[in-house]
């Protein structure tokens, strides 16, 4: 028996889907904003450790005029947003605002609670915070949003520089607003805990997004390819990809093996080379997300 879905139907089916979807985005958003403001507020904060970003520097004004972080963040935010409107998407950028708006509101509604010293080691702040922060803005990313500022200051630097490294570009930016920390109020040791806090948080930001099981990527150039592949296949069940080479120096046709492998069968994978050709030239090399069968579903990532 076939069921016939009408026009009508079909496009409550699709309402209901996105409905959910966006649900879905608003309550990632807000479970991460709510441990972004709470690693920064108990810990960080409270400890001398600043945020890098347009966040960090909502903070030295805090210092400097004692203004609410949350609501100068905001306002430094705004002109950002505007820039950014036609050059990151509206998707983007709305999953941004709620973001921004909820970590920032609700990191100066922390900042009414009766203080709580969880620890005055500023060590111990700057890791653990940076774990809760870095956990809350992995998930408020992988709900397709922010928390703004650097973000957007990045993808925006990015349009017009596409050669250079969006990292890096964080990485610069945020050491400017840590050195000028550490310079203005003399707090040196307060901005090495905080680039610790920052590094902290980007791990934490790459472990929510991409997970701990990193895999990796093998070239293998050798004369022994159809052996050696063959082993791959049998021995560590993982498939392989034939690409045809040509050396620039010899001249001569090689055979390229592509392979993705899980981090712990690296040693499988070298022995298995080195059993067949010990004269091959391998390249290994990590990567963020491998999908596909045996690795993680295409539609699990959706």
């Amino acid at each position: 028996m076939t069921v016939k879905i009408t026009g009508l139907r079909r496009k409550e089916i699709d309402l209901e889907g996105r409905t959910r979807q966006i649900i879905s985005m608003f309550l990632k958003i807000l479970v991460g904003s709510v441990l972004d403001a709470a690693g920064i507020s108990f810990l960080m904060y409270r400890n001398g450790i600043i945020m890098g970003g347009v966040m960090g520097v909502s903070m030295i004004f805090n210092h400097l005029l004692t203004t609410p972080v949350g609501l100068v963040t905001i306002a430094l935010n705004i002109p950002l947003f505007i820039l950014a409107w036609k050059r990151v998407g509206p998707s983007f950028l709305i999953g941004s605002v709620m973001g921004l708006v909820l970590s920032s509101v609700i990191l100066d509604l922390l900042e009414l609670v009766p203080p709580i010293t969880l620890t005055t080691n500023p060590l111990l702040a700057g890791l653990f915070g940076g774990v809760i922060t870095g956990l809350g803005q992995g998930l408020i990313y992988s709900a397709g949003g922010s928390t703004g500022g650097i973000d957007i200051v990045a993808k925006v630097l990015r349009h017009y520089f596409p050669y250079i490294n969006y990292g890096k570009i964080v990485m610069g930016l945020n050491a400017v607003i840590f050195i000028g920390y550490a310079l203005v109020f003399n707090k040196y040791e307060a901005a090495m805990y905080s680039v610790v806090a920052a590094f902290v948080i980007s791990k934490m930001v790459d472990t929510v997004l991409y997970g701990l099981n990193y895999s990796k990527v093998c070239y293998i150039i050798t004369e022994k390819s159809e052996e050696i592949s063959k082993a791959i296949t049998q021995e560590l069940d993982r498939g392989v990809t034939l690409l045809y080479g040509r050396g620039a120096f010899s001249g001569q046709d090689k055979m390229v093996l592509l392979c993705a492998i899980k981090r712990q069968q690296i040693m499988d994978l070298k022995r298995v080379v080195k059993r067949f050709d010990p004269n091959s030239f391998v390249i290994i090399s990590e990567t963020r997300e491998v999908l596909g069968f045996g690795f993680q579903y295409l539609e699990d990532k959706e």
